[in-house]
């Protein structure tokens, strides 16, 4: 969750909430945090700084909507509004 990184100008300052932290895959966690903003990935993986596979945070971004357009629909949210997962799933098409 985005909102609980505090930052001060480029200074992280604080996280909240590591409810959701676990072991697993640090592509899943850029392809999460660039979900819906491709245009920001580029600079992502500059400042991650190893050598990553875009393919591979893109088959994440893939999975990611899928598995989230079912719990949109039970929530009241649509999952095909714009910008929202099903136009990421359409993206990758």
């Amino acid at each position: 969750q985005i909102a609980h990184v505090f930052v001060d100008g480029d200074e992280v300052t604080g996280i909240i909430d590591w409810s959701e932290a676990g072991q697993g895959d640090a592509l899943y966690d850029l392809a999460t945090f660039t979900l819906g903003h491709e245009e920001h990935l580029g600079d992502v993986i500059a400042g991650y700084g190893a050598d990553i596979d875009v393919e591979v945070i893109h088959a994440w971004w893939s999975l990611r909507s899928l598995l989230a357009v079912r719990w949109l629909s039970e929530h009241g949210f649509d999952p095909f509004a714009p910008g929202c997962e099903v136009d990421v799933l359409r993206s990758r098409m």
